[in-house]
């Protein structure tokens, strides 16, 4: 009976929390408003910023603070070249504001959307390997490498910021009016790209699903436990982070582009330290080392914040705050940990039926699924061997 029920929770987790997201997503164009649509399918591209996330410090054990960086830089290149099509022959307008006579030499091939989609995608994956490479190679890890992550965030929005003649300054890249070829505004082209980006969320997830299943998931999860160990059975750790973390910033691209098709405008301000501490929230609440819960915990959060941010405008932030430390305290595992553990105790408890002993056995090894207890005993038994 074990193994059937062990079998169902699985199968039920694998598929069934997926599904039970992703069947009121597909229906919200059913029941939601034009601005509503609009306000969940930016939503969704923050669900696809915590699923990578998710894989690199809930399956890798590295907390990164720069997934802001790359969120933005997607979301820039993206901008650049909606830009060009909305400006057409003329140039964008905040070059001519700054004295600009001349697009920049850089600028000309956004002009195509070839080239505007894989800088969304390879741009940070560059960026993202070749820091990942150094950082990794010299063995930087823990609050070490969330610092430095945390830190090429903040140097990229300064940057961005003080080059108002190329990059928009302040106000970034804005009055995005056409997707190609669409207006942005329509509430056809709304919905087009509602579906685009709940697309884009459901591959990318299962994309993830597969890699953590597969061999590669669990060397990731192996280094995260014991690095050392993993490169004494002759394994890479810095080739295997360096992939993970390149990956992560490329969905994180992904997502950026996807959130100025939805908005029609990216600035420094969502590339900032503040965005990317905002991402952990999302993971953390939703449950890290589960995908599912990263999904769910981006959403919830973002609709707490939008709902909180509408009814009380001058005290939302409070309000948010407190939000996040009641759901941290109270759920220390996320919202997926809390719905799996008492999901396998109403499955245990309608089982029902076992002999008293063996119920109780089954029912410690549930409620300690990790051999807590056995690791305690062997750490406290005397030993017995000179090594």
């Amino acid at each position: 009976m074990a193994p059937r029920d062990s079998a169902l929770r699985t199968f039920l987790w694998t598929w069934g929390a997926p599904l039970a997201v992703a069947l009121p997503l597909l229906v919200a164009p059913l029941v939601l408003s034009d601005f509503r649509l609009n306000l969940l399918g930016k939503f969704l591209t923050f669900a696809i910023v915590a699923l990578g996330l998710d894989l690199i410090w809930g399956y890798g054990g590295m907390l990164s603070l720069g997934q802001g960086l790359f969120f933005g830089l997607g979301g820039y290149a993206m901008a650049m070249y909606l830009k060009l099509e909305t400006s057409g022959s003329r140039l964008p307008d905040f070059m001519s504001w700054s004295g600009l006579e001349a697009l920049p030499l850089f600028w000309e091939p956004f002009r195509s959307p070839v080239v505007a989609l894989c800088a969304v995608v390879l741009a940070p994956m560059a960026i993202a390997s070749a820091v990942g490479y150094l950082v990794f190679r010299s063995r930087v890890q823990g609050v070490y490498f969330s610092l430095i992550t945390q830190a090429l965030t903040l140097i990229a929005s300064i940057l961005f910021v003080g080059q108002q003649a190329i990059t928009g300054g302040t106000n970034g890249i804005t009055n995005l009016k056409t997707i190609f070829g669409f207006a942005r505004g329509a509430a056809s082209t709304q919905t087009v790209l509602y579906f685009v980006t709940l697309f884009c969320l459901g591959a990318l997830y299962l994309l993830c699903r597969r890699l953590t299943q597969s061999r590669f998931g669990r060397l990731l999860v192996a280094a995260r436990d014991d690095e050392n160990r993993v490169r004494f059975l002759g394994y890479n750790p810095v080739t295997l982070k360096t992939l993970v973390f390149a990956l992560s910033a490329g969905m994180a691209g992904i997502a950026g582009a996807l959130f100025v098709c939805q908005v029609g405008l990216i600035s420094p301000s969502s590339m900032g330290v503040m965005p990317s501490v905002e991402m952990v929230t999302w993971v953390a609440v939703g449950g890290r080392g589960t995908l599912i819960g990263a999904v769910v915990g981006a959403i919830l959060v973002s609709l707490g914040k939008s709902a909180l941010s509408e009814s009380y405008p001058e005290v939302w932030q409070l309000g948010f705050g407190a939000l996040f430390a009641a759901s941290v305290m109270l759920l220390p595992t996320g919202i997926a940990g809390f719905l799996r553990r008492h999901a396998s105790r109403l499955v245990r408890r309608d089982a029902g039926g076992a002999a008293g002993p063996a119920r109780a056995r089954g029912e410690a090894a549930v409620d300690d699924p990790v051999g807590v207890g056995e690791v305690e005993a062997r750490t406290e038994a005397p030993a017995t061997s000179g090594r």
